[in-house]
């Protein structure tokens, strides 16, 4: 069984390998021999097709585990084909010394999680066939602690394969100030994880700009879309700068708050001006950026917002939206 698992992959990696436009599941599954005999009637032709379906995705995955890129390229008529281009699956030598095999490691280290770690695992094993020193063990602690990077949520999975795939999603998105979701439809350019939270850089079709978004607040599934992205794929994503920007970091005005003692300490590390009002509540000058009304809900009945009337308007409808959610 694993000698024909093995021919069946090699035989659909060559295919998509050495085509030059998308094949279909249609033609795919006349071009290779064991497809076929997976459709041959046995339990009627519906069965047929899911037994072909679902070997078909299986393989799929296993090879993009692997590290075949494989393209899904929607035609004009609608029809799905796939394809697998060379220069996409094409590496130059790779030779790396005990430091930057030591840095690799590490950066593995991070992943070891139920959904990460086999990809973790098998991206060293590969780097051991690039040419990873065998004198150099990538696990071995260099150092007290213990690199992690939480993944809770859900939607994480599913968004870095789409991401890496370039394929377009849709998912249900609560913002900070709804009560209720809202679908968006999104072209993913990269995760970012920052300040403990997970977001996701993109195309927002709907709204034809780059959006952000904080992946504790997708709702329900992400589901992929077969079609391409209509919006060119920046070089480089600054998600974090973006998200810092939402946030208050790159902040012009001063905002002045009310803080209740021994609360609220990332706002007191960004304060300009601390003054003690007694009666358990301090005064406190804060930089005043977008975003800012956002942050200050989080702390909920330890925060008074004094001016400007702006933000202080902004802060109670955030909460009256929470109220009434």
């Amino acid at each position: 069984m694993a000698i024909a698992k093995a021919e069946r992959l090699m035989n659909l990696a060559l295919c998509l390998l050495g085509t030059r436009r998308p094949l279909s599941k249609r033609e795919l599954r006349d071009s290779i021999e064991a497809y076929v005999e997976a459709s041959r009637p046995g339990q009627g032709a519906a069965g047929s097709d899911d037994s072909f379906n679902r070997m078909f995705e299986r393989d799929k995955d296993d090879l993009r585990e692997l590290g075949l890129v494989i393209e899904t390229v929607e035609s004009l008529d609608g029809e799905v084909g796939y394809l697998a281009r060379r220069d996409s699956n094409r590496l130059p030598p790779i030779t790396l010394d005990a430091e930057e095999a030591a840095a690799l490691g590490l950066a593995a280290k991070v992943w070891q999680q139920a959904r990460l770690a086999g990809a973790a695992s098998g991206a060293l094993q590969k780097l051991r066939a690039a040419g990873l020193p065998e004198d150099v063990d990538p696990y071995e602690a260099h150092s007290a602690l213990e690199p992690r990077i939480p993944v809770h949520e859900a939607a994480f999975e599913p968004l870095m394969l789409a991401c890496r795939d370039r394929r377009p999603v849709v998912f249900d998105y609560r913002k900070a100030n709804a009560a209720q979701p809202e679908v968006r439809h999104v072209e993913p350019w990269a995760l970012e994880c920052w300040r403990g939270h997970w977001y996701l850089a993109g195309f927002d079709s709907d709204r034809g700009a780059e959006r952000v978004f904080r992946l504790s607040r997708i709702t329900g599934k992400v589901r992929s879309r077969a079609a391409r992205f209509t919006a060119p794929v920046p070089d480089v994503v600054t998600v974090r700068e973006t998200v810092a920007s939402w946030a208050g970091e790159t902040a012009d005005r001063s905002a002045l708050i009310r803080l209740r003692t021994g609360a609220g300490y990332p706002l007191r590390a960004k304060a300009t001006a601390v003054r003690e009002l007694g009666d358990g509540w301090d005064e406190l000058e804060i930089p005043y950026g977008h975003g800012l009304d956002a942050w200050l809900v989080e702390f909920g009945p330890d925060v008074v917002v004094l001016e400007p009337a702006e933000l202080r308007a902004d802060v109670v409808d955030r909460l009256r939206a929470v109220a009434k959610g």
